[in-house]
């Protein structure tokens, strides 16, 4: 016999079970995108290999490590399998010159790609939901974006979530900070380790990101970029502290918050949990205003953030928030040749009403259609038989409780499974 085909091993199938807690998520995460005004973008999932080397940075874990990346056998383009999102929404907003005569403000999701070791809270492929405002300088969309992620976890039933910000500055101040850092770390060559060693005079900013325990004092005692920002960064941070407070968000200034995507700038922030484990931020960004130059469009402002929706899922169910359930009003049980026919008619009928209805396949008595029935989780079955089928009538019959099975036309039917709900 030959061996089983599985799923690639950090790729996962999201089977029925599961895909409602996933589609009452994206149903409240698109409720909330549309309270505050933002559209839809969709872009493709493979992109061309420049556009995430020159957004993202060729020196980042992700480009140097982590994408999947190809040659096309067509005609030998370099495409990789988007790692994040923001870069093909930039590229499109470009392309489509979206943001020509006014700011946009835009949301996405779908599944993202990086090839790293699975574990739980990080897989291959996994999936985000983005949001991008372009257009905008000011401090208070920086502010909008943080707030309305508070709005979200209420509207999620979450409360353990906690809110790091800090300021990169400009280029400038991040020129002046790379120099008096790569000495400071220089200095202690003999503390860092192979990680460190090799972001050192490439992307020095993210040692002080490091995980390891053994370089926490080297990191803490590393000179500090807010030393080295102008009045304007300072300023620009200010006014977002002041925006949150003034909606009550709670919020710890960490100046070791980097980020790991190199096309940052002013504000960033992550929203961390403690009940994930080591996989604790379920939402992140920032300001990225030279991003859209950068790839190629004409200077304009810009940030954004993206959650990662198997994480928030996780951490729902560690909650033990109720996931919802599938309704299924009614399924529809028939036996005779008559019967079948109108069996058919009954079906599209409630359907057409909005009712959810599943009608029975493949025969078998009644005895084993109305276990199926049962088994369905449907509240009602409707049985149909050749007498019914004659006089143009179903017997309506509740799976949930006791009550008395009534016959009934398909129009009393329609009004008795709307009633319900």
């Amino acid at each position: 016999m030959s061996q089983t085909i599985q799923a690639i091993r950090g790729m996962n199938d999201i089977l029925p079970d599961i895909t409602p807690r996933w589609q009452h998520f994206e149903h409240i995460v698109a409720d909330w995108l549309a309270a505050y005004g933002y559209r839809e973008i969709r872009t493709p999932i493979v992109e061309q290999t420049s556009l995430f080397k020159r957004a993202i940075g060729e020196v980042t874990d992700i480009v140097e490590k982590e994408m999947y990346s190809f040659e096309d056998a067509l005609n030998g383009e370099h495409l990789s399998l988007r790692p994040e999102g923001t870069a093909a929404c930039v590229r499109a907003v470009i392309q489509h010159n979206l943001i020509y005569n006014a700011p946009q403000r835009l949301w996405y999701a779908g599944p993202m790609f990086r090839h790293e070791r699975p574990q739980k809270g990080r897989y291959r492929q996994f999936h985000q939901v983005g949001v991008e405002s372009l257009g905008f300088a000011d401090a208070d969309m920086d502010a909008e974006h943080i707030i309305m992620t508070a709005d979200l976890w209420k509207r999620l039933g979450l409360s353990n979530i906690r809110l790091e910000i800090n300021t990169l500055g400009d280029a400038a101040a991040r020129t002046r900070h790379r120099s008096r850092l790569i000495s400071y770390l220089e200095a202690h060559a003999d503390q860092l380790d192979e990680d460190a060693k090799r972001r050192l005079h490439t992307n020095p900013l993210r040692i002080l990101d490091t995980k390891n325990p053994a370089m926490q004092a080297l990191v803490d005692a590393a000179p500090r970029l807010y030393d080295d920002l102008d009045e304007a960064a300072l300023a620009h941070f200010e006014q977002v502290q002041i925006l949150l407070r003034a909606h009550n968000i709670e919020f710890n200034i960490n100046p070791r918050l980097v980020r790991g995507l190199d096309y940052y700038n002013y504000t960033v922030f992550e929203w961390i949990t403690d009940q994930l484990g080591t996989q604790g931020t379920v939402c992140a960004g920032g300001r990225y205003d030279s991003l859209i130059e950068q790839i190629g469009g004409k200077p304009a402002p810009a940030c954004g953030y993206a959650m990662g929706i198997e994480r928030l899922l996780a951490l729902i169910e560690a909650n033990d928030i109720p996931a919802p359930s599938a309704k299924l009003d009614a399924y529809i049980v028939h036996q005779g040749e008559a019967a079948n026919v109108y069996a058919w008619q009954v079906a599209t009928e409630l359907r057409a009403a909005g009712l959810n209805i599943v009608l029975h396949c493949g025969g078998g008595s009644f005895k084993s259609q109305m276990k199926k029935a049962d088994a369905s989780g449907a509240a009602f079955a409707c049985i149909i038989g050749d007498d019914e089928a004659e006089q143009a009538q179903i017997s309506l019959k509740s799976l949930r409780n006791a009550a008395e099975q009534v016959s009934c036309t398909p129009a009393q039917a329609i009004s008795l499974l709307t009633a319900r709900n």
